[in-house]
């Protein structure tokens, strides 16, 4: 295969993955415009619930990133029972991890003043934050199926059922949040709902969709029986490293949110205005690196490891192209993106400052999350969160903590730190997939 029509094999697959990565994170920014308009306190409230939700949640989605690996193994192998299996299993498994997720938060819920936030911040976001871990349930067993299947080469109805979700997102917050059309006027909360309303119809559309869309060799007969323990323990030996290695990313910048708190509410906006706009630029890389862990997941199972070099290299260079474009529009643009969330100078000015970091780190960022993805469809993930660990917790937090409270750079020292983080990963992980690559050639 050339490196051209891989790489038009790839975004093929990827478009709607991309699409469909972009339009989730939308919830989030719909919810950051929407809140942003009832004030700084509330817009700093969603960044502490934003901070503590996204890491048990970013756990939860790298558990169920098997699913994609051991699906599409299991189409390139054209062994539609092991991939009958690992829908189930990965279904169940979603749903026991969210209701444990779920439990665990309403319990930390209980005293959110250990994590040192401006107390008026922790106040008002109790009720939300409960509410939002609960949509973790239906959310993350929607991932589950989405990925199955995206692992059958059948994107396109997936996103547009995602997409709906965000649509009754958007409506929903406008209805609950500011009491229109005879709703009940939740404020905060009303987003909150919003969510977990929507996020329950994209289960059950998922769901419906499944039996009815002609794949019944590859789903499973039905989903009121339960996953197999060991199913469930054969995608934990794919998905606990690869939680791990995301895990360390996300809550190191999780972490960073809860920083923020020491340099106050502005601060505290402006890193939520930041990281909403770094998270949907993040979308396109990620929605890339999930069609190359089924594209490289399926030559793995079907043993042709020949076809691995072209995939890898047209991978990275679509990844490269696109962090060079993303780069250029925040380095250009991202000031007038932040005045698009609030009208406070004083928070628009650290958010600029924010995002001309985050235009630095695109291009490293999208070859790391590329690299790890592949790696993962060779059912390599346990030295890749080895990796990520060292990367974000030995090199960038360190680096953030000394340049924010030490070097005198305060809010955009943090970031500085998680860029610091993104290069260590991308200059490890990429030589290491590399070399995966040729072995694997050259032993064929």
């Amino acid at each position: 295969m050339s490196f051209w029509h891989e790489s038009r094999l790839t975004l093929r697959l990827a478009v709607p993955l991309m699409i469909g990565q972009l339009s989730q994170m939308l919830m989030g920014v719909v919810d950051t415009l929407m809140v942003g308009k009832l004030g700084v306190t509330e817009l700093a409230a969603l960044n502490f619930a934003n901070s503590l939700f996204y890491v048990p949640f970013v756990f939860g989605i790298g558990l169920l990133s098997s699913v994609s690996v051991f699906s599409s193994n299991a189409r390139g192998a054209d062994d539609a029972t092991k991939a009958r299996g690992s829908c189930l299993d990965g279904l169940w498994m979603a749903l026991w991890i969210g209701l444990l997720l779920f439990v665990v938060a309403w319990v930390v819920s209980i005293r959110l003043d250990w994590f040192g936030q401006p107390p008026e911040v922790a106040t008002s976001m109790v009720g939300y934050f409960r509410i939002i871990m609960a949509s973790m349930v239906p959310a993350l067993a929607s991932i589950a199926l989405k990925n199955h299947a995206d692992a059958l080469n059948r994107p396109w109805p997936p996103f547009w059922i995602f997409l709906g979700g965000v649509l009754l997102n958007v409506v929903l917050n406008w209805l609950l949040i500011y009491g229109n059309l005879g709703f009940p006027k939740l404020g905060f909360e009303g987003a909150a709902w919003a969510t977990l309303i929507a996020r329950t119809a994209i289960l059950v559309a998922m769901l419906v969709w499944l039996r009815r869309a002609g794949l019944n060799d590859w789903v499973p007969e039905s989903w009121l029986r339960l996953g197999q323990w060991s199913g469930m323990k054969k995608l934990m030996t794919i998905g606990a490293p690869a939680s791990l290695q995301m895990l360390s990313e996300v809550a190191a910048f999780s972490l960073t949110g809860l920083i923020m708190g020491r340099f106050g509410r502005e601060a505290m906006a402006a890193h939520q205005i930041a990281i909403t706009l770094a998270g949907v630029a993040f979308m396109v890389p990620l929605g890339l690196s999930m069609a190359l862990t089924v594209r490289v997941g399926e030559a793995h199972g079907a043993e042709e490891p020949q076809r691995l070099s072209p995939i890898v290299r047209s991978g990275w260079f679509l990844l490269l192209v696109y962090g060079m474009i993303a780069a250029g529009i925040f380095l250009l643009f991202g000031r007038n993106m932040a005045l698009a969330f609030t009208p406070s100078t004083e928070v628009v000015g650290i958010a600029a400052s924010m995002l001309i970091i985050v235009g630095i780190f695109q291009v490293f960022d999208g070859l790391q999350v590329g690299s790890s993805a592949m790696l993962r469809g060779l059912h390599d993930a346990r030295m890749p969160a080895l990796i990520g660990f060292v990367a974000y917790w030995v090199a960038g937090l360190p680096v953030a903590a000394w340049l924010a409270f030490r070097g005198g750079l305060g809010a955009p020292g943090v970031w500085w730190g998680l860029a610091a983080g993104l290069f260590v990963a991308c200059l490890t992980l990429g030589p290491r997939l590399w070399f995966r690559v040729r072995r694997d050639s050259s032993s064929a």
